[in-house]
């Protein structure tokens, strides 16, 4: 492991990133890896990171409510709801919303969204986990309300690198005042591999979200492994940032 002064990527934060810039992963595409069980992004047992900077986020809070973008069926949403947070997700696959829900032996109900057409909300009996099968883009505060805490694995990466700015203002919509996000991306030469998971530096970390909140590098993790290997790739970090949103 390395902490975020050790900094293997800096020489690609001024590198050229075009090779990516116009990839376009289809909605049909994410839907197909969840039929065929390509979902080597999913973690069976939780995320190492989201356990060791957990206090991180909740920053002394208790009760939060706590929003998993491009969410799937992150095992992580069992375990905050399970310490008391109000858990919401949203992921276009169904299918891997009523996994979650199995895989959890969680009992659930159904209900449409009248604001979006075609959406629907799965919801936790006991109420505390919500999950919308939808576009991202389609949700806003009036529909699930603001969040107190974000947590960001696998979806700013997922997302088209044509349509991380319209993402990522989505998401400052979303977010209280004193809100904390802990977000995670990876790092690698993007010349070798066309995504996803996208290569997004932190230079652009910073230019996305500068703005609304301040941004902290926590760490920087080896995560190489014969995946990526088979993908060419030399070297695979995942760095995870705290972005702590104004009062």
């Amino acid at each position: 492991m390395m902490d975020g002064s050790a900094d293997m990527s800096s020489v690609l934060e001024c590198s050229d990133t075009g090779s990516q810039k116009d990839r376009v992963v289809t909605e049909e595409e994410w839907l197909q890896k969840w039929e065929t069980g390509n979902i080597g992004f999913h973690k069976e047992h939780g995320h190492p990171l989201l356990q060791k900077y957990l206090d991180v986020l909740l920053n002394g809070r208790s009760g939060l409510k706590i929003f998993f973008p491009l969410c799937g069926k992150a095992v992580e949403m069992k375990w905050l709801a399970d310490m008391g947070h109000s858990v919401v997700g949203v992921e276009v696959s169904e299918q891997a919303l009523k996994d979650f829900f199995t895989e959890h032996n969680l009992p659930y109900f159904e209900e449409p969204v009248p604001e979006i057409s075609g959406a629907k909300v799965l919801q936790s009996t006991s109420g505390n986990i919500s999950l919308y099968c939808c576009s991202i883009y389609d949700l806003s505060s009036s529909i699930v309300g603001k969040f107190d805490g974000v947590w960001d694995r696998g979806a700013l990466v997922a997302v088209n690198p044509c349509d991380r700015q319209r993402y990522v203002s989505s998401m400052i919509t979303l977010m209280e005042k004193k809100s904390s996000y802990l977000l995670v991306t990876v790092s690698y030469d993007p010349s070798k591999h066309k995504g996803p998971p996208f290569y997004v530096p932190e230079s652009e970390i910073k230019s996305l979200f500068g703005n609304h909140c301040e941004i902290k590098c926590l760490q920087k993790v080896d995560d190489f492994s014969d995946k990526h290997r088979e993908w060419g790739l030399d070297y695979f970090l995942e760095v995870i940032y705290i972005l702590k949103f104004a009062a």
